[in-house]
C-alpha cells in the first residue's frame, strides 16, 4: 500500500527532484561566488505565480551552503508587512542557521550577550532560535542594519566565505514607502562604509507586478538589483522531472502517458506537482497508463480549480450572465479560442456583455490574447483551467437534470 507521494504540490520541490533553471542557477551563483570577495550583491528574481521561484530560491541557497560555503538563510516574508518585523525575522533565522552548524553553535548568543534575554532556543533539538527585542532595540537595528549584519559576519568569518539571504515573497512589503527608502538607504550605508568588507548576497523574489510596485514608489531602488527572470520550464525538462519522481517511487511510466502529464502541466511547477501527485494516487499497479494519466489529470484540474480559479473567477463574477458565458466556453475544454465563435453561441442578452467579460478575464489572469491564433484569438493561462471550467458545466448540467 502507498504511504508517501514523491510530489509536493503548494511546497518548495525537494532539492533531489529539481530540474532545469540551468541558466538562472549558473548567473546567480556566480554573483553568489563574487560577493565571497567583499561585495554586496543584490538579486530579484522575478517570476508569475505557480512558476516555481521558492523551489529555485530553496536549490539555489542549498547549492551556495555546500558549493560555495556561504551561510545560507531563506526566509518567506508573506504576511510581513512591517519593516520591524522584517528585522526580526531576519536576525532571528540567520542565528538559527548559525545555530544549526554544531561548530559555529558557541557564537551566535555571544553576538548578544548584554541582552541574552531577546534569545532563546526553541524546538525539540534546540536547532531553532527566537529572537524577541523590544520594539525600540529592532528600531534601532533598523536605522543600523549594515553594522547589525556586520557584527554577525564577523563572529563567523573565518568559518563561512558569505551569507547567501532569500527574502521570499516580498510582495506584502512591495507597496511600503519605508521599506522601498530602507532598502536603498541600507545598499548606500554598506557601498560607503563597508567598501570591500560585505561579503552577502540578497536575493529577493517577487512578482512581476512587485518589482513594478517597488520601481514605483522609489525610483532608484531597482537600479541596486541584478534582475533574474524566470519563465515556465521546456517539456523536456517537465518529462525529466516526472521520471525522476515517478522513480524514485519505483513506479514505470508510459509514453503516451508522459506526453499527457507533460502537455498539460504547460511548463508550470505548481501544476507538475498536482498532476504528478493526483496520477500517484490513482495508479494501482506500479505502472502509469494513459487511462491513469487521463483520470488524475481530472483530479488535478478539480484541485487547481477549486484552489485558484474558482475564489478568483466564480466567486468574483456574480452576474448570471457572465456565468452563462463560462458555462458555454467549457463546452468543450479547448486551451484556446476564438472571440467570434464564442459570441456565435451567445444569446442577446449575453452579447451585451461579451466585451466585457473577455476584459474581467484578462484582468483576472485567466485568459490571454493569442498571438498566433490571430486577431480576436484567446488562450487560458494554463490547461488546466479550460479542463475545470467543462467539469464545472458538466456539474452544473447534472443540476438542472
Amino acid at each position: 500500500m502507498k504511504e508517501n507521494s514523491p510530489f509536493t504540490p503548494g511546497n518548495p520541490v525537494p532539492v533531489e527532484l529539481f530540474v532545469g533553471r540551468v541558466t538562472q542557477i549558473e548567473e546567480i551563483l556566480k554573483y553568489a561566488k563574487q560577493s565571497t570577495h567583499g561585495r554586496l550583491e543584490n538579486v530579484f528574481l522575478v517570476g508569475e505565480r505557480g512558476i516555481g521561484k521558492s523551489s529555485l530560491a530553496a536549490f539555489l541557497k542549498y547549492m551556495a551552503t555546500i558549493k560555495e560555503n556561504l551561510l545560507g538563510v531563506y526566509l518567506s516574508l508573506g504576511g510581513i508587512i512591517e519593516l520591524e518585523e522584517l528585522i526580526r525575522r531576519l536576525i532571528e533565522q540567520i542565528l538559527t542557521e548559525i545555530n544549526k552548524e554544531r561548530d559555529l553553535q558557541d557564537r551566535f548568543v555571544s553576538f548578544f550577550k548584554d541582552r541574552p534575554k531577546y534569545i532563546r532556543q526553541v524546538g525539540l533539538f534546540g536547532l531553532s532560535i527566537s529572537f524577541n527585542p523590544p520594539k525600540n532595540e529592532l528600531e534601532y537595528m533598523a536605522r543600523n542594519f549594515p553594522e547589525t549584519i556586520k557584527g554577525l559576519w564577523d563572529k563567523i568569518k573565518d568559518r563561512k566565505k558569505g551569507v547567501f539571504v532569500v527574502l521570499d515573497d516580498i510582495n506584502g512589503l512591495s507597496r511600503s514607502q519605508e521599506f522601498a527608502n530602507w532598502y536603498k538607504s541600507f545598499v548606500d550605508n554598506v557601498t560607503i562604509k563597508y567598501s570591500g568588507g560585505f561579503p552577502i548576497t540578497i536575493l529577493a523574489i517577487g512578482l512581476p507586478e512587485v518589482r513594478d510596485s517597488l520601481a514605483s514608489i522609489q525610483p532608484s531602488l531597482m537600479r541596486v538589483f541584478r534582475i533574474i527572470n524566470i519563465d515556465k520550464l521546456e517539456n523536456k525538462e517537465v518529462e525529466e522531472f516526472f521520471k525522476k519522481a515517478f522513480d524514485n517511487a519505483g513506479i514505470k511510466v508510459r509514453e503516451k502517458a508522459m506526453k499527457l502529464m507533460v502537455e498539460f502541466s504547460s511548463g508550470l511547477p505548481i501544476l507538475m506537482h498536482e498532476i504528478g501527485d493526483a496520477v500517484f494516487w490513482r495508479d494501482e499497479d506500479g505502472v502509469i497508463s494513459e487511462e491513469d494519466a487521463r483520470k488524475g489529470i481530472l483530479v488535478a484540474a478539480d484541485r487547481i480549480g477549486t484552489k485558484y480559479l474558482d475564489p478568483k473567477v466564480y466567486r468574483a463574477i456574480r452576474s448570471e450572465r457572465y456565468r452563462s458565458i463560462l458555462r458555454k466556453l467549457g463546452e468543450k475544454p479547448f486551451l484556446s479560442f476564438k472571440k467570434r465563435d464564442l459570441e456565435s453561441r451567445l444569446n442577446a442578452n449575453e452579447r451585451k456583455v461579451f466585451t466585457n467579460f473577455l476584459r474581467k478575464m484578462r484582468e483576472l489572469g485567466v485568459i490571454t490574447p493569442d498571438i498566433e491564433g490571430g486577431r480576436g484569438a484567446y488562450k487560458f493561462t494554463n490547461r488546466l483551467y479550460p479542463v475545470y471550467i467543462w467539469m464545472e458545466s458538466q456539474r452544473f448540467r447534472k443540476k438542472l437534470k
